[in-house]
């Protein structure tokens, strides 16, 4: 398995593992899953930001992917992440994800980054939340019965990991 940029080639493979998640599972409280126009316009949008967008690809296949995203666009969080992984159905439970999550958090570290923030669709989503702990993050709160998917409400589970020294010491451009 090889951890690479996502690039246009990758968005149809994308698009299908998004909407499949977007269909049938609670990670996302999406309910239409967007077209192939639609995911290479939020890749586009996060290229510009100068974030990134990974892919697991196995065989020439892409078996999942985990994008950075801002965790809010104001200016006061401009040192903190939030990042989404998605695996595909039939590759989920092989260590994908953690790999992913690995090379997302190396690469916002690098980049200076102090804090990255998960926001896992649905308290029952343990393998959301096990990838997450596993990779350090720590749960922070949640927001109860926040989502109404499937015909159930849904949770909102905040964890949140910190990059780098944190806030140990001010960034070298604090202002």
């Amino acid at each position: 398995m090889e951890i690479t940029e996502a690039d246009e080639r990758h968005i149809p493979a994308i698009q299908q593992i998004y909407a499949y998640h977007v269909l049938h599972g609670t990670a996302t409280f999406e309910t239409e899953p967007p077209d192939v126009a639609e995911i290479t316009a939020r890749m586009k949008k996060l290229r510009a930001a100068g974030l990134p967008w990974f892919v697991a690809v196995e065989a020439g296949s892409v078996s999942g992917y985990c994008y950075l995203s801002r965790y809010r666009e104001r200016h006061a969080y401009r040192f903190t992440l939030e990042d989404s992984v998605y695996i595909a159905p039939g590759s989920q439970g092989q260590g994908i994800g953690k790999k992913l999550l690995s090379s997302a958090v190396a690469w916002a570290e690098a980049q200076g980054f102090r804090q990255l923030v998960a926001v896992v669709g649905n308290s029952e989503n343990t393998a959301s939340l096990a990838l997450h702990c596993a990779a350090g993050f720590s749960m922070t709160g949640t927001l109860k019965s926040v989502g109404f998917k499937h015909g159930r409400w849904l949770d909102t589970v905040i964890l949140q990991r910190t990059l780098g020294q944190g806030n140990a010491t001010l960034p070298e451009c604090a202002g």
